[in-house]
């Protein structure tokens, strides 16, 4: 069976999306830490980040470098990365914009225009 971010790249379950080039796809997390916590994943399914191959991982830290960057311009805070590898078994990299309310393992709760709005201003054309 396709983990869900499969399903997510075949367009099954939408997406808040910020980012789609050949390799990669970047969109909001359902279940943020932050506001803007985003999923950068590549399009091959792959469980662990160290078994994508050589070309599919340089693309997919590509995209994190990229919108790490973009993020920090548009938000004015300090980006910063979490490769957990336990909650979905398809390679991903979160990105999650410091700000003074963030604290690790808390969760948010947005409605889908507050998505909405955070994707319109985080989103980035390839």
């Amino acid at each position: 069976m396709s983990s869900v971010f499969t399903q997510i790249i075949r367009g099954e379950i939408p997406c808040y999306k910020i980012y789609e080039d050949d390799k990669t796809l970047a969109f909001l997390d359902i279940h943020p830490e932050t506001r803007g916590h985003t999923l950068v994943i590549p399009k091959i399914e792959v469980d662990r980040i160290y078994d994508l191959e050589d070309k599919d991982y340089l693309a997919l830290m590509s995209t994190v470098k990229k919108l790490s960057k973009h993020f920090e311009q548009v938000l004015g805070t300090r980006i910063i990365w979490k490769v957990v590898g336990t909650d979905v078994p398809h390679a991903h990299v979160h990105l999650l914009p410091l700000d003074e309310t963030w604290q690790y393992g808390r969760t948010l709760e947005l409605s889908p225009e507050e998505f909405e709005e955070i994707r319109a201003k985080l989103a980035l054309s390839a």
